[in-house]
């Protein structure tokens, strides 16, 4: 008998495996890594560490405190969605999508206190919703 050109991947999302493989793994390896610096950073606030610098007339004010627990409870969010991704779920990707975004502008709010370390995290996140966005679709079509 000949083969149908009915193609099988190991390890994708599809498949149902445990591990995932090409962008929802490099998706997922960047949002472990982003949530870990965000809890870092949030850690850092919280404890209020001398190395942030608070400029005066700013728009989107909060006390130290304050920017470390969204921080906190944010890396938290991003680097338990990015481990979900590990186990194929789809709703891992939408939450990943949306955690990623919100982390994104987080970020973006709190670059006048730690610009370098925001926008190495805004560049995490949005490579990291892009890597989601291409989805399984490219990943299977180039088996």
């Amino acid at each position: 008998m000949t083969a149908t050109g009915v193609h099988h991947g190991h390890g994708t999302a599809r498949s149902g495996g445990a591990w995932v493989a090409g962008w929802t793994g490099f998706a997922g390896v960047m949002m472990i890594f982003g949530g870990l610096m965000a809890i870092f950073q949030g850690i850092a606030a919280i404890a209020e560490d001398d190395v942030f610098v608070v400029t005066r007339d700013y728009a989107y004010n909060f006390n130290l405190t304050s920017w470390g627990w969204i921080h906190l409870v944010l890396g938290v969010l991003v680097a338990l969605a990015g481990a979900a991704l590990f186990r194929g779920a789809v709703w891992a990707r939408v939450v990943g999508i949306a955690v990623a975004g919100l982390s994104m502008i987080a970020n973006f709010m709190w670059l006048p206190y730690q610009p370098v370390w925001a926008i190495v995290l805004i560049a995490v996140d949005a490579f990291v919703i892009w890597a989601l966005c291409i989805g399984t679709g490219r990943e299977t079509r180039a088996e």
